[in-house]
């Protein structure tokens, strides 16, 4: 068990929903919180420094803290504010922001309805078709940041996607990172590499994030991580290093994310 693992059974500083996860069996609450370090396990001594594991390495109390600021409370209010089919129809928040891309089906709004899991008032609408969102949803957690649901590129996606999308990367002037979510079990497609150009045009500080990673076994999930991770290590330059695995069903790596959204929007500090 990693020493942070034990840091966390001993930490004083936990929600009572993180309380909870902490009574998981050992091996459960690693697979949980740290699903990289998990296939890590499977992978040769002399390949492990590939998956660059330890870049973003929050203590307890960080990921404690993180899940309070995803806490809904009447102090901490996290609403649906609107919805914008333009960027001059967007709302004009002062906040620091994150957004979501990726193809349709990947997992996009599923992703954020568990990210805010811990305000379960909060409606983000998921459908079983693709291509379900077709405006970009504006999300506030209480006064610490906003969080954005992007339209879906590729099947089914909105006709002026690229219009929208693009202007609102480019101008978003509070936007502090955008999350770029690939499908574990297909990996990066041609799409992706579209959306992948243009974080790298527009030199924005971007993640990719895996998800269904509860859909794919062991090896093959293993195999995804290795190519992808070369890709990112050879192939990209504002993409952060370290690829962030989720599910949105069994919740692994939802925290960590959580964690990692609350550091770069300054509410680590």
């Amino acid at each position: 068990m990693p020493a942070v693992l034990e840091l966390l059974s001993r930490s004083n500083s936990t929600s009572q929903a993180f309380a909870e996860v902490l009574r998981l069996p050992k091996q459960q609450l690693r697979k949980l919180l740290y699903p990289l370090q998990e296939v890590e396990r499977f992978l040769a001594p002399d390949r492990r420094q590939d998956l660059h594991l330890r870049i973003f390495d929050p203590s307890p109390e960080d990921i404690a803290r993180a899940d309070n600021v995803f806490t809904a409370t009447e102090g901490n209010r996290i609403d649906y504010v609107s919805s914008a089919v333009r960027i001059d129809h967007a709302p004009d928040l002062p906040r620091p922001e994150v957004c979501f891309i990726g193809r349709s089906n990947v997992g996009k709004s599923s992703l954020i309805k568990a990210l805010f899991s811990l305000a379960p008032e909060v409606e983000v609408r998921v459908s079983k078709k693709p291509g379900h969102t077709k405006k970009m949803n504006f999300f506030k957690v209480g006064k610490h940041f906003t969080v954005v649901d992007m339209p879906g590129y590729g099947y089914r996606a909105p006709e002026d996607f690229v219009d929208m999308v693009e202007t609102y990367l480019k101008e978003r002037r509070n936007l502090k990172r955008t999350f770029l979510l690939v499908d574990s079990v297909v990996g990066i497609q041609k799409t992706d590499n579209i959306a992948i150009e243009m974080c790298e045009e527009f030199a924005l500080p971007y993640v990719i994030v895996l998800t269904k990673i509860d859909k794919s076994s062991k090896g093959h999930l293993l195999k995804q991580v290795l190519q992808i991770q070369k890709f990112v290590n050879t192939k990209t330059q504002g993409c952060f290093p370290q690829l962030f695995p989720v599910s949105s069903v069994t919740f692994s790596g939802i925290h960590l994310l959580r964690c990692f959204i609350a550091s770069v929007t300054g509410n680590l500090d």
